[in-house]
């Protein structure tokens, strides 16, 4: 029997995706300040056919409709809990709930997940423009089978967000805040005790001007997870054109760092960096967004 029409609300989340062309880029980097244990290096060249690609990260009002077309539950609300950010938590339940050893600035929280991102007494009420949140891998691919559309691979993901700046440490140059402009939300001040930035948390998913290819927040904000899996030197050797990463492994890639990236301590709010977590994984700082077309399929 063949799968049902996509409803109404699936086809309008597949729309407005930006048409970019490919073609070769550099993907990597061989700056000083690249973090070798994530492969991040070397730099090569890569070439890609034409996709599309949204221009924002998925936000909460996106992902209210799939959940409410489909009835889906994600992975934090099947287990009960995700990692949340102490310092957004309420003194009473930052109290009550189990810190990460070496980070303790996470907290696994107890009814945290997308429609409470700070656990108990939260909602996204206010933020239905903002990147949906505590969302895993396996969430993300979710909502891609609904709207018709895939997750990035890692190297368009790097082509897309680079938006035609080629080896800049950032989607508009190599200076971070250019005239002590602020472009990006990231964490500003002292990490974790005094931030100073715009936004406390997520900001909307269009904030701050679009790069060159016109997408939105491709550093800082939130995570964002790619289809690949995660290898430190695979794409060492690995194909160059139109590259999907390993074919084994567990770890899935992410790109762009979060608002809680500060140089002290996780620089990876550039267009090269990268990290990964495990398909099931979500925490208030991990969303994603969508891509079509190309040769790939997920795996």
């Amino acid at each position: 029997m063949p799968p049902p029409p996509p409803s109404p609300a699936a086809l309008r989340a597949a729309r407005g995706l930006l048409a970019l062309p490919g073609g070769r880029f550099l993907m990597g980097t061989d700056d000083p300040v690249a973090l070798p244990a994530d492969g991040e290096g070397p730099v090569r060249e890569i070439e890609l056919g034409a996709f599309r690609i949204s221009p924002t990260t998925v936000t909460n009002a996106e992902f209210a409709s799939f959940v409410k077309d489909t009835g889906y539950v994600t992975d934090a609300e099947r287990f009960g809990s995700s990692f949340v950010f102490g310092g957004f938590l309420p003194a009473g339940l930052r109290a009550a709930s189990r810190t990460v050893v070496g980070v303790p600035w996470w907290h696994m929280v107890e009814g945290a997940a997308w429609r409470s991102p700070e656990g108990p007494g939260s909602d996204f009420a206010a933020r239905q423009a903002h990147p949906v949140v505590h969302v895993s891998w396996n969430d993300a691919r979710a909502y891609c089978a609904w709207s018709g559309t895939r997750l990035p691979t890692e190297a368009e993901w790097e082509y897309a967000a680079r938006g035609g700046q080629e080896q800049r440490r950032y989607p508009w140059g190599d200076d971070l805040a250019p005239g002590g402009k602020e472009l990006l939300n990231i964490w500003q001040g002292v990490f974790p005790t005094s931030h100073t930035g715009r936004h406390r948390g997520t900001a909307p998913a269009r904030a701050y001007r679009p790069n060159g290819f016109g997408l939105h927040n491709t550093v800082g904000n939130v995570w964002e997870w790619c289809a690949d899996r995660f290898s430190v030197d695979f794409h060492r050797t690995g194909p160059r054109v139109d590259p999907v990463g390993p074919p084994t492994g567990t770890a899935r890639v992410m790109r762009g760092g979060s608002h809680l990236c500060h140089d002290s301590y996780c620089n990876r709010y550039r267009v090269a960096a990268r990290s990964s977590n495990t398909p099931e994984s979500s925490t208030g700082n991990i969303g994603f967004r969508v891509a079509a077309g190309g040769p790939h399929r997920p795996r």
